[in-house]
């Protein structure tokens, strides 16, 4: 895989959107909703070109298709963020398995993967997951 080129904080944060997303093997309306909701609106973003958001997920997706392409994506991931964006990184990647207030078995793994690679521990995992949990709780 020496020959993908290093992508952006942007690019990265895009991506372990589409790969959560993904992960269940189908990639929802909703899911591409709250895509392109997260990249108008988080600070992460800022100076974004929104134009190219399209392009940036079937990129990623045309590599998830490849062999090992998962593996790959999640190497471009790991290399394209900075540390201070590695909790960033699973926050957007758990909203968009919350897209349908569910999570699939498939994508609980996914971000299992996604916090091991990004080295995030359990406690800070826990207490994101927590306030997910809060923003969606309905009385």
């Amino acid at each position: 895989m020496s020959d993908l080129k290093a992508i952006s904080h942007h690019t990265a944060l895009i991506y372990t959107m589409v790969i959560m997303s993904a992960a269940d093997g189908s990639m929802s309306e909703k899911e591409l909703r709250i895509i392109s909701e997260l990249t108008k609106s988080l600070p992460s973003f800022h100076g974004f070109d929104h134009s190219r958001l399209l392009a940036v997920c079937q990129d990623c997706a045309a590599i998830l298709k490849e062999p090992d392409g998962a593996d790959a994506v999640m190497g471009l991931i790991d290399e394209g963020l900075p540390d201070i964006l590695h909790e960033t990184a699973y926050w957007v990647a758990l909203e968009v398995a919350l897209a349908d207030r569910r999570i699939a078995l498939e994508e609980v793994r996914m971000l299992d993967v996604l916090r091991r690679r990004l080295e995030i521990d359990k406690l800070t995992v826990a207490a994101i997951e927590r306030g997910a949990r809060a923003k969606y709780q309905i009385p």
